[in-house]
């Protein structure tokens, strides 16, 4: 087993609650203008930069959505199961399911229903499931897994297969977990676009130069979204105002960029007003699974 040696725990714990609460807040400041057009957006907000909640579901300010509580729910199967356990993810998703989420994508929908109907832990290939879905919440499984770029990619995948079965999905759950380790263990930004372009050359499809424009759920249209405005911009507020007005799937697109530019940018650079916003009971509960899992990664020697 290949281990990493980080000589201060402290500081890869700071990044990993960065990047939990980073997608959170993402999530919370995209899901206000999700399914709008950046010229909605426009006329509506001028530009959406403050967690006001609403939106199509009618959130409060700083309730978060699907992509944080999927991942809430993978980080707690973790630490519950003590290890990697894929059917304890699944009873997390039928749980989740079971207590009326404020929204579920339908593809997230169908893999859930199709695990309590017949107890199966993954879903048979489909051209239809290469939606963001199983991207969005794959957080957790980076962090646990950090130091081991084998079992990222066996649980990375697993967890994507419950819900979405489709090699452009897996391909981008893979890379996102290659980019926040790196990012976790002190990558800057040109370091990560240098690792991103070689990936895109190898995927062609995830070329975002130039930038498409399109921010749908389609993942290869959410992964150029968030690989454009990352790499494009200086600060963590830059990078997710400019993600979420795009629009689209914002919460989604949000939360992405949120997650890879906590990493990058650490809590110190996420803006005060945003942290004050966020629903204080998610706060609080992605900062202790972040450190849970960074602790726990079955991979991870620390000096200390």
């Amino acid at each position: 087993m290949h281990s990493i040696q980080i000589p201060d725990q402290k500081q890869i714990v700071d990044k990993a609650k960065a990047a939990f609460v980073g997608l959170a807040i993402g999530d919370a400041l995209g899901a206000t203008c999700e399914f709008m057009t950046p010229g909605e957006i426009k006329l509506r907000y001028g530009v959406h930069k403050q967690i006001i909640g609403k939106g199509w579901l009618f959130l409060k300010a700083g309730q978060v959505t699907d992509d944080t509580e999927m991942s809430i729910c993978i980080g707690r199967a973790i630490r519950d199961s003590r290890g990697w356990n894929l059917r304890a993810v699944a009873e997390e998703f039928a749980d989740w399911v079971r207590g009326r989420p404020v929204d579920v994508g339908s593809t997230c929908s169908r893999g859930i229903r199709n695990y309590l109907i017949h107890q199966t832990l993954e879903m048979p290939p489909s051209r239809w499931s290469a939606g963001n879905g199983a991207l969005m919440r794959m957080l957790p499984v980076a962090l646990y897994t950090l130091g081991n770029d084998e079992l990222l990619t066996q649980y990375v995948v697993e967890q994507a297969h419950l819900t979405h079965n489709n090699p452009l999905s897996d391909a981008a759950c893979i890379f996102f977990g290659r980019l926040l380790h790196e990012a976790l263990t002190g990558a800057g930004l040109n370091q990560l676009q240098i690792h991103t372009d070689d990936f895109v050359e190898e995927h062609s499809d995830f070329n975002y130069h130039p930038y498409p424009g399109k921010s749908s759920a389609y993942v290869v249209d959410t992964v150029q979204t968030v690989f454009h405005f990352l790499f494009s911009t200086a600060t963590f507020e830059e990078c997710l105002i400019g993600t979420v007005n795009q629009g689209g799937d914002a919460d989604t697109t949000g939360a992405l960029a949120g997650m890879l530019a906590g990493a990058v940018h650490g809590i110190e650079g996420i803006p005060k007003r945003w942290l004050k916003r966020l629903d204080s009971r998610v706060y609080s509960e992605v900062e202790a699974l972040s450190e849970y899992l960074v602790t726990h990664s079955p991979a991870l020697v620390i000096k200390t």
